[in-house]
C-alpha cells in the first residue's frame, strides 16, 4: 500500500452535463482525489513529494477551462492529467459529485488510475 496524500470536497466550477440546457452555465461539482506516493525519504522537503496546493489549483482550472458531457470522462481526464503533471505521484483516485438530482445528495463517479 502507498503513502497517500487526500483532497476531500474540493469545490470547482464545471461546463458538465448531456442535455444542452444543462451544459448551459457552469455547474459546482466536488472532488475527492487520492494522491499516491512514496514518503519514506523525504526529508521533510517539499521538493520531494507533491504540492496538494498546486494540484488543487490545476485540478480546478482544468475543471472550469473544458466542457464535458459526462462525468466519468471529466474524471478520466483530472486523473490521467495528475499523474502527467505531477511525477511524484505513482497514482491517483478520482471521485467526482455533481449535484443535479432533486431526490439524491449527489451523482457521482470514481476512477484510479496509476503509472
Amino acid at each position: 500500500m502507498s503513502d497517500r496524500i487526500l483532497i476531500r470536497g474540493l469545490v470547482v466550477s464545471a461546463t458538465i452535463g448531456v442535455p444542452d440546457l444543462e451544459r448551459a452555465a457552469p455547474q459546482r461539482i466536488e472532488i475527492d482525489l487520492v494522491l499516491e506516493g512514496d514518503f519514506r525519504d523525504l526529508r521533510d522537503d517539499v521538493a520531494r513529494t507533491t504540492d496538494y496546493a498546486s494540484v488543487a489549483e490545476w485540478v480546478r482550472v482544468r475543471s472550469a477551462g473544458s466542457q464535458y458531457r459526462l462525468l466519468e470522462t471529466l474524471a478520466e481526464d483530472l486523473a490521467s492529467g495528475v499523474l502527467a503533471e505531477f511525477p511524484h505521484i505513482s497514482a491517483v483516485a478520482v471521485e467526482v459529485r455533481k449535484f443535479i438530482l432533486p431526490a439524491a445528495e449527489s451523482v457521482g463517479v470514481a476512477v484510479r488510475r496509476e503509472r
